[in-house]
């Protein structure tokens, strides 16, 4: 009887210190290995010297001591941190209560007694800790990556399991008197963790499909600016091939007019006018990128009836992939111009004003534009309720934490300031 306990406490021992290790996020190396196994080998000699000379359950009362804080103190020192150890050491013990369970239904099944539940606790050992390594462990080693709030919560269950088991064991006298309090009490933990569960699952969902949407509006974006570039681009190929065209240009018009067909060579006059202003590429900077998007949008401001003023000293090399750039001007501009159109459609006046230059490495952008004066921050970014708003300035954020960089907003005498440095 001695002999079958004492092989089944080994083979707790041994289970529970093989997921505790795995549960642990360590490198492991020869070195780290053998400090590992030297150290357990110690501790389950020192469990086997202890059953022997003493009592089985005496040694039970004792494995906090004598295998848990060794085990948590070994795993410290070989994974460097603290509170991640402890857990894995808490989970562990925790599911080293699923073979227990089982053993305890095949006793109350087939009315066995000790033996048997030793024996059957010994059978399922191996099966369940393969199943636990495989599919368990890695989940668990993935959530001490998480924040300390994120492991305080996973590690609370197991605590409070091991605080309970560990103290109706001391004071037995607490289930047998059948006190509700302490008789509820895990269902009670139980409860209160599903409904902790629930709200964070649900929280978590609910910013992973913010942040889809999000990511998702933000590809459009990146979509749309790379594909207006493309199309100012290939305007201004066309104006090149306008103006290296334009002695064909001139005998046509010539002969129009030798043929006498002045209304023919006026109307294509007109068009080709039209198509070279249209497809005009002011040069504000050696950046072409921003040469492309400042004259779209410039020609926008205009056509709105809006004041637009653009002096900048952008070079073509700058810290910022295109890309990133193209989305990054768009969106301020285009939240500048929507700004403007507001206050025109209250018959007020609106101006944008762009000011950039490059200083001791540093590039520095502000956009200044008329705005209305309700604006409200949040932590010194502007929000909004309006369905479909706010992308913008979340996009224009992220793209210059992205690059290291700096960003103000603020509202001063009627006028939205945008401040960017990187």
């Amino acid at each position: 009887m001695k002999a079958v306990s004492m092989i089944n406490l080994a083979s707790v021992g041994i289970f529970g210190i093989i997921l505790s290790a795995r549960f642990c996020d360590i490198r492991w190396t020869r070195h780290k290995m053998l400090f590992m196994a030297g150290s357990m080998s110690a501790v389950m000699l020192f469990q086997g010297i202890a059953c022997f000379f003493t009592d089985v359950y005496i040694v039970k009362y004792l494995y906090p001591m004598i295998t848990h804080i060794p085990l948590a103190i070994v795993l410290c020192i070989l994974s460097g941190e603290f509170i991640w150890p402890l857990i894995s050491v808490l989970t562990a013990y925790l599911c080293c209560q699923l073979r227990r369970w089982f053993a305890l239904l095949v006793v109350v099944t087939f009315s066995g007694g000790t033996i048997m539940q030793s024996a059957v606790e010994l059978l399922v050992t191996l099966p369940l800790l393969l199943l636990l390594l495989r599919f368990f462990a890695p989940s668990v080693r993935s959530i001490s990556h998480y924040t300390a709030t994120e492991k305080y919560l996973f590690g609370l269950v197991p605590l409070l399991y091991y605080g309970f088991d560990y103290l109706t064991v001391f004071c037995a006298g607490l289930l047998s008197a059948g006190n509700p309090a302490v008789i509820e009490f895990m269902p009670f933990v139980c409860s209160a963790s599903y409904l902790i569960f629930v709200i964070r699952v649900s929280k978590d969902e609910q910013i992973r499909i913010r942040l889809e949407q999000t990511q998702g509006i933000l590809n459009l974006q990146m979509t749309q600016a790379v594909r207006e570039i493309a199309a100012l681009r290939e305007s201004q190929q066309k104006s090149s091939a306008y103006r290296h065209d334009l002695r064909h240009h001139m005998q046509y018009i010539l002969s129009c007019i030798e043929n006498k067909r002045s209304e023919q060579a006026r109307a294509y006059i007109r068009k080709i006018c039209s198509d070279i202003e249209a497809a005009k590429i002011i040069i504000y900077c050696e950046n072409e990128a921003a040469n492309l998007i400042f004259s779209a949008f410039s020609r926008r401001a205009k056509n709105h009836g809006i004041a637009i003023s653009i002096k900048a000293a952008i070079p073509q090399n700058i810290p910022i992939s295109e890309s990133d750039w193209c989305v990054l001007l768009s969106n301020a501009l285009e939240n500048a111009l929507h700004a403007c159109q507001r206050l025109k459609e209250k018959g007020e006046s609106g101006s944008i004003n762009v000011f950039s230059y490059k200083k001791n490495g540093k590039l520095f952008l502000q956009i200044t534009n008329s705005c209305e004066e309700n604006i409200v921050f949040s932590h010194g970014i502007p929000v909004t309720t309006n369905p479909g708003h706010g992308i913008g300035v979340r996009s224009i954020c992220t793209i210059v934490d992205h690059y290291g960089g700096i960003y103000t907003f603020s509202v001063k005498n009627g006028l939205f300031i945008l401040r960017m440095s990187f």
